[in-house]
């Protein structure tokens, strides 16, 4: 059986969990609210600890061990999103950010609990339920801070429509969709999309913002093909000091 159609979709998802755990990690010791401050921290372990398992089903199937996979490729082998590698800037864009992505990854994780994969499908229950504690902290926020003050609602508006573009770039179209669809692997990107903006919109309609119409917008690609922004080589760079220094580390 080929399975380069599977390893593109395990790798995709694998390498955004672990490029925002990293970026979520950057909050510790500087979020806004001491609350924050930890969520963020626990949030980026849960991301990092689900690329882990993701890159040992990519292991099983024949790729590199979890460590070298995620510490020695350079950017241009990367297939997570671009949206993910950002900058966190303030904190209006990173809740912005969480926000966007882990509603699509909590509605992924839902439909790979159906995949044909069992493998993918076990794993998908567990991660499925650690997300339920990301979308509930990230809806919480983002109607809180949508409908508070004349500044809270104009930064997170911002945020919105600067984010927004990135977002749809993590439904970037896959060669390999429709054999992943034909295998019952995954149900595809066009799909989750269309879940993804209903679940958005529900959240965005219990505040004052106002999301930008997807259609009118021109979405980010490349990330997927290994064409990247230059914010993810310097992070790659960062995160591999450890490792290239003492490879035997454990993470």
């Amino acid at each position: 059986m080929n399975n380069v159609a599977l390893k593109e979709l395990l790798y995709k998802m694998a390498d955004d969990q672990l490029i925002l755990g990293h970026r979520n990690s950057e909050w510790t010791g500087m979020g806004p609210l001491l609350e924050e401050d930890i969520a963020f921290s626990s949030m980026a372990q849960d991301k990092i600890g689900q690329s882990h398992a993701l890159y040992q089903l990519l292991h099983q199937l024949g790729e590199q061990e979890p460590d070298t996979v995620a510490f020695t490729r350079n950017a241009n082998q990367f297939h997570n999103c671009v949206l993910v590698e950002l900058p966190n800037g303030e904190y209006d864009f990173s809740l912005i950010r969480h926000f966007l992505y882990d509603t699509a990854e909590a509605l992924r994780f839902d439909m790979l609990t159906r995949s044909s994969y069992k493998p993918l499908a076990e794993l998908a229950v567990k991660i499925r339920a650690e997300l339920r504690y990301h979308t509930l902290h990230a809806n919480t926020w983002v109607k809180q801070l949508g409908s508070a003050t004349e500044e809270s609602i104009s930064r997170l508006q911002h945020a919105l429509e600067q984010a927004l573009p990135y977002a749809l770039g993590i439904f970037e179209p896959s060669p390999h969709e429709q054999e992943l669809i034909t295998r019952g692997i995954f149900e595809g990107e066009h799909v989750l999309q269309e879940k993804w903006i209903i679940q958005v919109e529900l959240v965005v309609n219990q505040t004052q913002l106002s999301l930008p119409d997807q259609k009118q917008i021109k979405p980010v690609y490349g990330g997927r093909m290994g064409k990247h922004s230059e914010h993810l080589q310097p992070l790659l760079d960062e995160m591999s000091e450890v490792f290239r220094i003492d490879p035997t580390a454990e993470w």
